[in-house]
């Protein structure tokens, strides 16, 4: 199946490709104060590999990429996992050390400040990684399956062999 879709949905595609990531990278930070977290952000994220994919039929060549890109996520959520394992597992020790993810939370309300989850900033973060990786890897293997990524061959089209 070889297409092409139109100029227009490939303009499209291109001013809403980088909005959606990002909208994506905002779900995946703020999962510890907004509904969203690691999985919402990630699946935005193969999201926008999907409007790639139906967009413009490829990805070029990036299989290799997104395996690793997955395999790191799970590898760093799971040791971020271990770091706590002098209490328990999944332990936030970050929580409240001051610094980049264990700020204080002040009494009352909670005013939505980022560094405040401890280690649950971190593993949204990871989980994100490992989610987008992962489905853009089933995306990207899907469409290869059914044929919307193939190579176009220009030289043979309307031409006979002749034998």
């Amino acid at each position: 199946m070889n297409w092409e879709m139109s100029r227009v949905v490939r303009t499209i595609t291109d001013i809403l490709i980088v909005p959606m990531i990002i909208f994506g990278i905002y779900l995946v930070l703020h999962g510890h104060l907004t509904p969203g977290g690691g999985f919402q952000g990630g699946a935005v994220i193969a999201s926008s590999t999907a409007l790639l994919i139906v967009s413009y039929g490829t990805l070029g060549k990036h299989k290799k990429d997104l395996s690793s890109i997955e395999a790191v996520g799970l590898t760093l959520f799971i040791l971020i996992a271990f770091f706590g394992i002098g209490y328990t597992m999944f332990y936030n020790y970050l929580a409240g050390t001051g610094g980049i993810f264990g700020g204080t939370v002040p009494a009352g309300p909670n005013p939505g400040y980022i560094n405040t989850g401890g280690t649950v900033t971190l593993m949204n973060l990871m989980v994100g990684i490992e989610v987008s990786a992962a489905l853009s890897l089933i995306l990207w293997m899907m469409s290869r399956e059914s044929g919307i990524m193939e190579a176009k061959d220009k030289g043979s089209e309307g031409m006979e062999v002749k034998g």
